[in-house]
């Protein structure tokens, strides 16, 4: 294609992705109380655990409305994640050779489904965090959190740790690149184990440890799994450069 064209094309599947996303948070509309309701579970167990007043404010006269247009986008976002993924594939995929499009494919049929198991661990450690962070409170004082507030930390927390789980596909990635060797990445597990640990320790500092190492657990697991697949990579590439110079030898 010339320039042209490939702005026409990205012209095309960006207005199909734009298009897909608002579908989609017209969805996330008729969702968004739904999922308000889910979100805010944690608020009612203050009030049984710390047996003080708590609930959510909107302080200003659009706050509800701009609070439910931000859930309807982010869950427009996610359900038409099929749609938008498909346009950026499709744009780039053409441009790509058979080895990157088996890397990118590789790396998003992992880091996708890694990234919501984050997520989904992120939502089950919030419950734990909201009530430890409220409990600092006096006993005599009510929780009256800015509802705004509550979902841009809830949203960061459980995009923080989709993100952290993640990153072994990072360092598989870069293994793959020749940055990183499979030594390397064992040499460094203790470091990356007591990592994982106070990261684990900080997001789910419940009184219980339980949480704690049921998130620590399958960090540690992804690591050596990454690990895994980086030594048996560099043992197939060893394996062929010696061939390579056996070749050459002759």
């Amino acid at each position: 294609m010339s320039l042209g064209q490939h702005l026409l094309e990205l012209r095309k599947r960006l207005f199909l992705a734009a298009a897909g996303v608002l579908v989609g948070a017209i969805v996330g509309w008729f969702l968004s109380d739904f999922v308000w309701d889910a979100l805010r579970e944690p608020i009612y167990a203050i009030i049984e655990a710390q047996d003080r007043t708590a609930q959510l404010n909107y302080p200003d006269i659009t706050s509800a409305f701009d609070l439910k247009l931000k859930i309807a986008f982010y869950v427009g976002l996610v359900v038409s994640s099929p749609v938008w993924l498909f346009q950026i594939f499709a744009f780039l995929v053409p441009g790509l050779t058979r080895i990157e499009k088996q890397y990118t494919f590789g790396f998003l049929f992992t880091a996708i489904p890694l990234f919501l198991a984050g997520c989904a661990a992120g939502w089950f450690v919030l419950p734990n965090i909201v009530g430890l962070m409220t409990s600092f409170a006096p006993k005599e004082d009510a929780a009256l959190i800015v509802a705004q507030s509550y979902l841009d930390f809830v949203l960061k927390l459980m995009i923080a740790i989709g993100v952290a789980f993640v990153l072994p596909v990072f360092i598989v990635l870069l293994n793959l690149a020749g940055v990183i060797s499979a030594q390397s990445i064992i040499k460094s597990w203790r470091i990356a184990v007591l990592l994982i640990t106070l990261f684990t320790a900080i997001a789910t500092p419940a009184a219980d440890v339980i949480s704690m190492f049921l998130l620590a657990i399958p960090m540690v697991v992804l690591y050596f799994a990454a690990y895994g697949i980086a030594f048996l990579h560099d043992r197939r590439a060893a394996r062929r450069a010696r061939s390579l110079e056996q070749e050459l030898a002759l």
